[in-house]
């Protein structure tokens, strides 16, 4: 066992032991160097029978929550393999785990355990979108931490796997009895999305019921009856997950979610009350007509309360933060795929910090394709709402080609721009845009390669040629300002780095610096009608657009010489 006071690897100092398990145990400890204390569990290989098995599990374990990044999940800095011990330096967790409160308190609040829960179901719908998905298979409250507050922490990963579309079936049985799902114990296929459900399902209902499902008599009852003050819409979500087959579960956890954030509605009596009104209403009408009115005020009655909901998604959203407000999102798409408002929002977010990252790339696709309804929920935006998706492909077009962090965006750019430059409902300019930056997109990759021949199919001209054309005309009236700077700083960023390769390709100096010109002005004209919102919302921008002609006129002048008056003057 590690010694308290002891150095580990020359930088943790371990300050004292604060948990142990069947095989392991936990320390806290301090990077007195960067003041910053860390938890480090350490299995030692003389207590571990069959301790390569045990450690092959451990560097799965590390390596899948390495490429993880999420509030409610702990991160892994440090693996040491050392000659007796395997150690795990990860986020310190300050709290209590709910297998904990369970003991001290009993039974919790079932208030507490749906907000748990909707937060649970946040790290799920981040795991399940990874590609490939990944399922994580040991819900239960020891392994949930609750910090002082109220968020939660998942961990321990040592149960979870990536889901393969080609394997018949899980090749181990892993899990905990009372927990874990049927399809866990194998011979019962693959354990997916629902299978964490079911787990979800089992943990809420220890939660809240007090009563272990892995002890005697080995059965999820109704809640309510051990509790009759419990929801009786909390039972009925309860029982959907746990339901022994996978087809009778939620299908995913955005589905859970929504029923969470609205389990009253989901009240038995509620319901029952709802489907008296209506049958009464039914009855009482004496004809045809009457049924159809009846059917007709059913039909605007259900959808006006869906307009209510999806309006208090989209006013919630504004409400919360971070993967919460996403959350928001995700739900209203969900419930109305076709209306652009909660996509626009949606693509607000991911680009307000000027970096589209690419696991909020991997979270838009995985909202796009999405199944709702027997169709994805892009087929159903573009069917239902084609003026709507074509622009919101030109604005993901953009985002994609500016501002993905990883080097591909251009490449992937490409598919939205060729919606939009085929639309009946952008503007002349936006099209023409489209058309340019697809055109961009598609050369980018052979850009400046020469064939066998020698020659060049596409040149650093013709990439130069189509970046004036997209910085030609007033962005701000034909666009946005935001996008008008975006575009601006693609001309001077281009200038600043490839130089030399449009010298090379018969670009002049004064072209470039007539560019850087022609980009001062639209920022002394086409920037007056701001309103004061707009142009405190790119100050920042503004001022890295300035830094950045700045540095461009450096570069020219370095690569040409600097202009003397004379030029300047001719120019002029």
């Amino acid at each position: 066992m590690l010694e308290i006071g002891s150095l580990v690897d020359g930088k943790y100092r371990v300050l004292n032991k604060c948990g142990e398990g069947g095989m392991s145990v936990v320390y806290m400890a301090i990077n007195e160097r960067a003041n910053k204390t860390w938890a480090i569990k350490e299995v030692r290989k003389d207590g571990v029978k069959d301790f390569d098995l045990v450690k092959q599990g451990l560097i799965v374990e590390t390596n899948l929550l390495k490429r993880l990044s999420h509030p409610n999940l702990p991160s892994i800095v440090d693996v040491i393999d050392s000659d007796d011990s395997f150690l795990i330096v990860m986020d310190f967790i300050e709290g209590r785990t709910l297998k904990d409160m369970l003991a001290e308190f009993g039974p919790q609040p079932q208030e507490d355990v749906i907000d748990w829960a909707k937060q649970l179901c946040g790290v799920m719908v981040y795991l399940h979108s990874r590609k490939p998905p990944i399922i994580y298979r040991d819900m239960k409250p020891s392994n949930v931490m609750l910090k002082p507050d109220g968020t939660i922490v998942l961990f321990d990963f040592g149960a979870a796997r990536e889901y393969k579309l080609s394997s018949s079936g899980d090749t181990t049985c892993l899990g905990t009895r009372g927990y874990a799902a049927p399809e866990q114990y194998g011979g019962h296929g693959q354990t997916d999305a629902r299978t964490d459900i079911f787990c979800l399902g089992a943990t809420m209902y220890h939660l809240v019921t007090g009563h272990n499902p892995g002890s005697p008599p080995y059965q999820m009852y109704p809640i309510r009856q051990w509790n009759q003050n419990l929801s009786a819409g909390l039972e009925s979500i309860i029982t959907k997950c746990t339901q022994q087959n996978p087809d009778d579960r939620y299908a995913s956890c955005a589905g859970l979610l929504y029923d969470l954030e609205h389990f009253g509605e989901a009240d038995i009596a509620y319901r029952k009350k709802q489907i008296k009104r209506f049958r009464k209403f039914i009855v009482s009408a004496a004809s045809a007509a009457a049924f159809c009115a009846a059917s007709l005020s059913f039909y605007y009655l259900e959808n006006s309360e869906k307009k209510s909901t999806y309006d208090y998604f989209i006013s919630s959203a504004e409400k919360a933060s971070g993967d919460e407000r996403i959350a928001y999102y995700r739900n209203a798409i969900s419930l109305e795929p076709e209306n652009e408002e909660a996509w626009n929002a949606l693509l607000k977010e991911f680009s307000e910090d000027d970096t589209f990252t690419s696991d909020e790339s991997s979270m838009l696709q995985s909202i796009l394709i999405a199944a709702n309804g027997g169709q994805t929920n892009e087929t159903s935006f573009k069917n239902k709402n084609r003026e709507g998706y074509d622009k919101f492909c030109f604005e993901v077009g953009i985002l994609y080609y500016y501002k993905l962090e990883t080097g591909n965006g251009r490449m992937q750019a490409k598919h939205y721009f060729g919606v939009a430059m085929a639309s009946e409902y952008l503007s002349e300019d936006q099209i023409v845009r489209a058309e340019c930056l697809f055109r961009i997109s598609e050369y980018y990759s052979i850009i400046g390669r020469v064939d066998n021949t020698g020659d060049s199919s596409v040149s650093y001209r013709d990439y130069w040629d189509d970046l004036v054309e997209l910085t030609a005309g007033n962005l701000v009236e034909m666009d946005n300002p935001n996008t008008a700077i975006i575009m601006y700083r693609e001309m001077t960023s281009q200038i600043i780095s490839r130089a030399d390769d449009f010298k090379n390709s018969g670009v002049t100096q004064s072209e470039m610096h007539e560019q850087l010109e022609n980009i001062r002005e639209h920022l002394e004209t086409d920037f007056n009608s701001l309103t004061e919102s707009q142009e405190s919302g790119i100050q920042d921008s503004l001022k890295a657009l300035n830094e950045s002609l700045s540095q461009a006129e450096q570069v020219i002048n370095s690569k040409f010489g600097r202009r003397s008056e004379e030029q300047q003057e001719e120019e002029v």
